[in-house]
């Protein structure tokens, strides 16, 4: 399994780490996992999250 970095994931999402940050500080991004002072995302999970926003699941949704 393939995990990626906030950085990794805020260059996917085309955000600031720190937007990464707030959005799981929020608990509306995608889940993370704590790894010593890293916070990693299974890549898996970020999969998982794109499908939840674009079958219109949760409070964000896809732009029209």
């Amino acid at each position: 399994m393939r995990y990626l970095t906030t950085a990794e994931v805020a260059e996917r999402y085309r955000t600031a780490e720190s937007t990464v940050r707030y959005w799981r500080h929020l608990q509306k991004g995608p889940r993370g996992i704590k790894v010593g002072k890293r916070v990693l995302y299974p890549e898996a999970e970020l999969l998982r999250y794109e499908r939840v926003l674009i079958d219109g699941g949760g409070d964000w949704g896809l732009a029209s």
